[in-house]
């Protein structure tokens, strides 16, 4: 093929395949434009009758000019107005107005008659616009076209000024220099558009990472506050369920304007540090009297306004920012407990498997040797009727010894049986706890034929260990309905389940005498019991399986009953309450 066919087909294609500016730049640079022609063309109208009353004959402009501005004013409003009011086919818009621009200031060269450098400078303006906001080819079209009406209008009055062609070449340089401009304007409009893409590309990236960020931050499970310039500007939900606060309601404005939620986010932070400093002044105060470029970590104990049954302790690290920023950092301690009390479990558990076999094969020899000197004992005093009063009193004797021997290995077996729990399951496996469907096939399955009145207040759902929890409530109920026999001929046992904050309640009460104000401190520990019969593992062996799974058991002496407070995290918040009562009878 010809190489300059080649040539114009790459700039064909190329032209074609040009980028263009998006829509909101290209309607704010053409409301820009618009506005321009039509100063632009009123000035015009004034300037032409300014410098007819000063001139020497101080006549009025002809009429073929004012009647070709004031069409230009009358336009160029019309323009504006549409293209303000009409947001559809905007380029069409555009392309209508700077063909118009051409038409115009070639009616206005021709009244002139001679080059003009104040038209030949708007020339190159409308020119540098085309390529700016239309398409390669749309811009090269009217680029085209003002050349061929300034090119006429020169030859026309080179003709009629007796072949005169002494202003043909100004036309032709004019020309010329619409095409360099041209060029210009379109090789920096593309560089302008790569820019829009790459901002546009950058601006949705850091959208997207802030997203990414916000979500991160929701979902963690310890406390996140940002403290700057003395006001708290960032606070996710874990920081107010730790410190008992209302919560931020998620997602509330999403598909509200920017402005919206920045105004609604302003308000829940508002409302979260006046919430803080009214409950929680002394964290407040000490994360405002940290020093710039300072860190501190302590210990701060949530006060009993806000639920301290629920959240104990919780450890505050205070991080410096930049420009006199400060993190905070709240986390629950619980979890640290969990973790200790999962080592402790493992260790015990690692423990019991090497000694049980040796304590229980002397056990269970000792346990039959008792039986054995039993069965004889009874033998002897029935075959031999003839003993005299003080043998039968001495071995009747014996036989109540061999009993006690025999009852003390049955218990050291179930002290034996109770640790050997801890070594069954060292860590625990949780799983998702429905309790109101969960609850009621637990305690048919192994309270039946017993006084147990079960109240759920709503519908809450835990992760926990199926068996462990068993063994909790198990323990438990036992005991409620134990010690509540002693005080009471009729023995039952209440449970109640609610939510508070971000974690379930489950409270076991009996009508007992309860536990005394001087074994309360030892109400925990392993081997403590003020019941005979018992090992005084159950509590413990409770409350162990209780840390293992990020949960806590309390006795609460301000209880009206005997009270057993179990406090598990909810991993889902349900607003539907409903009451749930059975009598499993």
């Amino acid at each position: 093929m010809n190489p300059a066919t080649n040539l114009s087909s790459a700039i064909t294609r190329y032209v074609h395949h040009d980028d263009t500016l998006p829509l909101p730049q290209l309607r704010k640079l053409g409301l820009i434009y618009s506005s321009y022609r039509f100063v632009v063309s009123l000035f015009s109208m004034l300037m032409l009758y300014i410098s007819a009353r000063t001139g020497d004959s101080a006549s009025l402009p002809s009429f073929l000019q004012q009647t070709i501005l004031s069409f230009y004013v009358l336009l160029s409003l019309i323009l504006l107005g549409l293209f303000y009011v009409v947001r559809k086919h905007m380029r069409r818009q555009l392309a209508f107005g700077l063909a118009l621009d051409v038409i115009i200031l070639s009616l206005l060269l021709y009244t002139t008659g001679n080059p003009d450098l104040q038209l030949t400078m708007l020339y190159m303006v409308v020119v540098a616009a085309s390529f700016m906001l239309l398409h390669g080819s749309q811009a090269l079209v009217i680029t085209l076209l003002a050349i061929i009406l300034v090119i006429y209008q020169q030859f026309f009055y080179a003709i009629a000024n007796s072949m005169s062609l002494a202003n043909l070449g100004d036309a032709l340089l004019m020309s010329a220099s619409f095409l360099a401009v041209g060029g210009l304007s379109w090789s920096i409009s593309q560089r302008l558009v790569q820019l829009e893409k790459v901002a546009a590309n950058h601006a949705k990236e850091v959208e997207r990472l802030n997203v990414i960020n916000q979500e991160v931050i929701t979902q963690m499970v310890n406390g996140v506050i940002v403290i700057d310039k003395q006001h708290i500007v960032l606070a996710n939900l874990a920081a107010h369920q730790l410190l008992s606060l209302s919560p931020v309601t998620p997602n509330t404005a999403q598909n509200t304007l920017d402005d919206t939620k920045d105004t609604q986010n302003k308000a829940l932070l508002s409302n979260f540090e006046q919430q803080l400093n009214e409950q929680h002044f002394q964290l407040f105060h000490a994360c405002l009297s940290v020093a710039s470029g300072q860190s501190r970590a302590f210990t701060y104990d949530v006060p009993a306004v806000a639920n301290a049954s629920i959240f104990g302790k919780l450890r505050v690290q205070i991080i410096p920012l930049k420009d006199d920023s400060k993190l905070v950092i709240l986390e629950d301690l619980r979890r640290e407990q969990a973790s200790a009390q999962q080592l402790k479990l493992a260790s015990l558990g690692q423990l019991t498997a090497s000694i049980a076999h040796e304590i229980r094969n002397p056990l269970a020899a000792i346990s039959q040797a008792s039986q054995l000197l039993m069965e004889d004992v009874a033998e002897q005093m029935e075959d031999d009727c003839a003993l005299t009063s003080e043998s039968n009193a001495a071995m009747t004797g014996n036989h109540e010894l061999y009993e006690m021997i025999f009852s003390q290995t049955k218990r050291v077996n179930r002290i034996i049986e109770d640790i050997l729990k801890l070594s069954r399951q060292q860590t625990a496996t949780q799983q998702v706890l429905e309790l109101a469907e969960w609850m009621p096939s637990f305690l048919e399955n192994y309270f039946q034929g017993h006084d147990i009145f079960l109240r759920i207040k709503t519908k809450p759902i835990i992760s926990f260990d199926t068996h462990q929890l068993e063994q909790i409530l198990i323990n438990l109920i036992n005991n409620g309905l134990r010690y509540s026999s002693y005080a009471h001929p009729h023995a039952y046992v209440e449970i109640d389940i609610y939510c508070a904050d971000n974690d379930v309640i489950i409270d076991i009460l009996d009508n007992g005498d309860g536990v005394s104000a001087g074994n309360l401190e030892l109400l925990f520990d392993p081997f403590f019991t003020t019941d005979k019969a018992g090992t005084g593992l159950g509590l413990y062996l409770s409350q162990a399986f209780c840390e293992a799974n990020q949960a806590r058991l309390l006795y609460i002496p301000e209880h009206e009953k005997t009270c057993f407070r179990l406090i598990v995290p909810s991993i889902k918040s349900d607003n539907k309450f409903q009451t749930i009562e059975e009598n499993l009878t």
